[in-house]
C-alpha cells in the first residue's frame, strides 16, 4: 500500500481506500510521559520489577496509550491535514495485544463508510476502521474512528 500524505476531502474519501501510516518505535519515554499526563502510575506499565513477575514478563505500554498512538498515526499520513472539521468518536476499540517498549508500531486505516450530514454544511461524515500492528504484523488495536471532513468548496 502506498503512503499518503496528501489531505483528503469528504468527496475523495470512498468506501474501500486506504491509508498506510509510517511506523514509529514505542519507548520507555512514551510509557512515563503518557503516566505523567493522565496520572495512571499502574505498575505493570511503570515498575520494572513488578512487571517481570507479570504474564507479560516485561513493562506494557497503557491501552490508552496505545490509542494515543493511533491517533498520531492518522495524523501523520496527512489525511485530515485542514480538511477535518472534528473527531467524533470511537466505536469497538480492542487490544488483541499489549505493545511492549521497543515496539515499532503502523496502521492502515480503510474508509468503511460515508454519508451526510444536517448537522454542518459542507461536511460529511467518514468511518474508518482502523487496525494498528508490531512488527511482526500482529494487531495490537483494532477500532472504528469517525471523523468530520470538510467537502471541496464549490467554484
Amino acid at each position: 500500500m502506498p503512503y499518503s500524505y496528501e489531505p483528503q476531502f469528504y468527496e475523495d474519501l470512498t468506501p474501500g481506500k486506504v491509508f498506510e501510516s509510517a511506523g514509529r518505535t514505542v519507548t520507555e519515554t512514551d510509557i512515563g510521559m503518557h503516566s505523567a499526563l493522565t496520572g495512571d502510575w499502574t505498575e505493570v506499565h511503570t515498575n520494572a520489577a513488578y512487571a517481570e513477575g507479570t504474564r507479560f514478563g516485561e513493562r506494557i505500554g497503557h491501552g490508552p496509550l496505545t490509542f494515543s498512538l493511533a491517533t498520531g498515526l492518522f495524523a501523520r499520513c496527512g489525511v485530515m491535514e485542514r480538511t477535518v472539521v472534528a473527531f467524533l468518536g470511537v466505536d469497538d476499540l480492542r487490544f488483541p495485544r499489549p505493545v511492549h517498549i521497543g515496539d515499532t508500531v503502523s496502521a492502515t486505516f480503510e474508509v468503511t463508510e460515508r454519508r451526510e450530514t444536517a448537522s454542518r454544511e459542507g461536511a460529511g461524515i467518514v468511518d474508518f476502521d482502523t487496525v494498528v500492528t508490531d512488527e511482526a504484523d500482529d494487531p495490537v488495536l483494532e477500532m472504528t474512528m469517525r471523523f468530520m471532513f470538510s467537502k471541496r468548496a464549490e467554484p
